[in-house]
């Protein structure tokens, strides 16, 4: 597990999304990248349950409940403010008991799918975002591999998100800057999907043109 940015690209004026991917993953191919299999990455919201508030008075939580393929015999469950939940895959199970005090919102459930490809020391994944059976956009992660020190090569993963992302390279992402020296983990990665997530839900309270 290297140091990881999630970021999102957006749909090239008169494609689709599938036709940005392709783009994005063609590119990739060019500098000489090679495919390594699929990924995953999904995510459930449950919110605190009704009678729960009427009675002790707190204010309403979403929790994000959330899987990587990356990490198959894991699960992560995550508070937007945190913190970052790591447990093992019989969680769902428990959720289901809990449902006096969770509510799963079924109609939310998000998640990104796509190929994995590996380019000398870095691991990228390009997927779809998907909410039900519509594309919603386009997810990017690089990892850098042999480093667990963010502020040690952030300058390196920027430089080669510019190589096929051009314009549209990330920042630096939010958790980075509460990682100062410290090593890198999966629960870093898990928030920055949660936030591009949750990043891609705003966006459709609005139809977005060329998404299909």
């Amino acid at each position: 597990m290297g140091v990881t940015c999630v970021s999102q690209v957006p749909v090239a004026e008169g494609k689709s999304v599938q036709q940005t991917v392709e783009l994005l993953t063609r590119k990739l191919e060019v500098l000489g990248a090679e495919k390594q299999g699929t990924f995953c990455v999904d995510c459930e919201t449950y919110h605190t349950a009704a009678s729960t508030i009427g009675t002790q008075g707190q204010t309403g939580k979403l929790m994000y409940v959330m899987h990587n393929s990356e990490y198959p015999l894991s699960c992560f469950a995550l508070f937007e403010s945190g913190p970052c939940l790591i447990a093992d895959a019989n969680f769902d199970i428990l959720m289901v008991k809990l449902k006096g005090f969770f509510q799963n919102a079924k109609a939310n459930k998000i998640e990104t799918r796509g190929t994995r490809y590996q380019y000398c020391d870095f691991l990228v994944k390009v997927g779809t975002v998907t909410m039900g059976p519509s594309a919603r956009g386009i997810s990017v992660e690089v990892e850098y591999c042999p480093c667990v020190i963010a502020n040690d090569c952030w300058s390196l993963l920027m430089e080669f998100m510019q190589s096929f992302m051009g314009s549209h390279a990330p920042g630096l992402p939010s958790v980075f800057g509460t990682k100062h020296d410290s090593i890198y983990s999966p629960s870093d990665t898990m928030v920055q999907y949660m936030e591009l997530f949750n990043k891609i839900r705003k966006q459709q309270q609005v139809p977005v043109a060329g998404m299909r």
